[in-house]
Parts: structure tokens; sequence; C-alpha cells
């Protein structure tokens, strides 16, 4: 009888965990996946040694084996300013599978049909679409360095470090809080302390239209060889650039239109280059998921026992 029961018991916790992991791979196929954060880009919304949540319906559940493109996804949404969203590398060779490409994590500050301000190395120079703990650079006279330093330490900010400097200018990056805590610990703060942006002459302020679907975007020269790299790599078109002039298919085009539409991805600290500064556009067959929330965290090289983050656990990303 004891044999019996023990059998019985064997294989209603054989049949218990077998069901516990289908359902685990079922919500990891159809509704959720997780990532790892590995360095500093989206701080201060996420650390390295974050864990992520992703929300695999966001944008349109992408069917196995698919394209990503709107048609072969169920419930298809673009993306809202501002998410932070889990997608694939862009910029691989075409001869590479899309799941089989890198992951990357950044913020959608740019939606198919905007139009933002970029200077020439493609830094955007609309803060207002930034989270608040989105970091920027600010730039000051080299003799406030003094000065600085005491406002760092008086608000507990020590960590932060002189990322660039000449005899001209010192630069810092800071979130937009981080600022505010600056301005009310120093009455003249903004005085000498301003955004890096704001220094720059406004007439090396260029236009660039994110691609929507459908719609033409011109072709200027400093987003012909971006527009160029977005067909080749995304619209599988034959794509060159002669004398200054955009060919598709051998033929000079003032205009151009795609067949998807696309984003403009940004990461939190401006030095991180992991964003669309980089790898251009990214299209919405690319995207995962939005980060919803952070169900671990350790610091990085803390070994086993050390480093947890727990107020970080089960923390809202935004």
């Amino acid at each position: 009888m004891a044999n019996k029961w023990y059998r019985q018991r064997g294989v209603k916790v054989a049949l218990w965990l077998a069901a516990v992991v289908l359902l685990v791979l079922l919500l990891r196929t159809f509704a959720f996946t997780t990532a790892y954060i590995p360095s500093s880009g989206m701080e201060n919304s996420l650390l390295p040694g974050d864990r992520i949540l992703v929300n695999k319906w966001s944008y349109g559940l992408r069917l196995p084996f698919s394209s990503g493109r709107e048609e072969t996804r169920w419930g298809f949404r673009q993306g809202e300013r501002g998410d932070i969203a889990l997608f694939h590398h862009p910029a691989e060779t075409p001869s590479i599978p899309l799941t089989e490409r890198p992951l990357y994590i950044g913020r959608l500050v740019g939606l198919p049909g905007d139009t933002l301000l970029v200077d020439s190395l493609f830094n955007l120079h609309q803060p207002a679409w930034l989270a608040p703990d989105c970091q920027q650079l600010y730039t000051y006279p080299p003799a406030k360095e003094p000065q600085m330093k005491r406002l760092l330490a008086s608000q507990q900010l020590t960590r932060n470090r002189l990322l660039a400097s000449d005899t001209a200018r010192h630069i810092r990056s800071f979130s937009r809080y981080e600022y505010y805590l600056l301005e009310q610990a120093s009455a003249n703060c903004n005085e000498w302390l301003q955004p890096l942006s704001r220094v720059e002459s406004d007439s090396l302020l260029r236009p660039l239209v994110v691609p929507k679907r459908g719609v033409s975007v011109e072709v200027t020269p400093w987003n012909i060889t971006l527009l160029r790299n977005t067909l080749v790599l995304h619209e599988r078109r034959q794509a060159t650039i002669d004398k200054g002039e955009l060919l598709i298919d051998g033929k000079s085009v003032k205009r151009c239109t795609f067949t998807q539409d696309y984003y403009w991805v940004g990461t939190n600290n401006p030095i991180n280059l992991s964003d669309s500064r980089l790898f251009g556009f990214v299209p919405h067959s690319h995207l995962i998921g939005r980060a919803t929330r952070i169900w671990f965290s350790q610091q990085p090289g803390q070994g086993v026992f050390k480093g947890y983050r727990w107020n970080r656990v089960n923390m809202k990303v935004f």
C-alpha cells in the first residue's frame, strides 16, 4: 500500500511540475520575457544588475518565426514617447536572423512621423521630451570648479565626475532633478551652469524626420547616410550614395518612402552611445516589448551573498 501511495504521489508531483514548466514556457513565449541590464546607459531608471520584466504585448505580440511586421503581430500597437523598450540591435547584417541579434534597451524619444532637432552628431536638442531622470550635459567655467565641488558635496552628489574639460569650460552630466537640487542650493547657479545644448549655436541644428509607414521623407545632406542605411538594412532596397545624391535601384531620388514605422531611441545618459546615434532608426519589427518592472536587482561583481538591492524589487520602470 505504501509503495502504491508513493507512486501515486510521485505521479501527481511530476504532473504538477510539468504544468508549472508548461505555464512558464507559455508566459515567456506569449506574455512576458526577462532581460538583464549590464551597463549604465539607462541610469537612473535602470541600474547595472537590474533584471527586468518585459511585456511582449506592448507593441503587438510578435508571432514565432515571423518578421515582426504589423501584419504578423497580434494586437499591433505603436510605441509611446518615453517608453523604455527592449529591442533587437538594428544595425546587424540582414543575413543574421532577427531573433538571434543582440538585445538592447532604450527610451523611445522619436515616434514614426516625428521631426526631431539634432546637431551634427545626432544629439537631441528637445530636452522637454526627456524623463525627469534622463541625464543632460552641462557646462561651466573652469574657475567655478571649487564651487561646483562644494555644491555636489552639500547635496550628496559626490559620485558625479567631471566628464571633459579644456581652458574654456568644464562639462558634467546631471539629471533634471539633480540640476534642481543644485539650483536650490545656490541662488546664482543657473547663471554659470548651463545646458551644453543651449550654449551651442542653434544654427547648427537640423530637422530629422523619423520615417513613418507610407509617408515620404525628404533627402537632405544631413540625413542621406542614415536613410541609405535604413533602406539597405530594413527595407531590402538597393540604395547607394553617389556625388551627394541618393540612388535607389540606380535612380536618383529627392524623397523616399518606407514600408514600416521607425523609432529614434535614446538613453538616459548622453555619454552612452548605445542608441540611435550609433545604430540609426529602430524598425517596429525589432521591438520586443516595454519594460514594466524590476523583478530582481544586485550590484554586479558582489558574489552570492552581497550587493542585493531589495528596495528595487518590484519597482515600476519609468
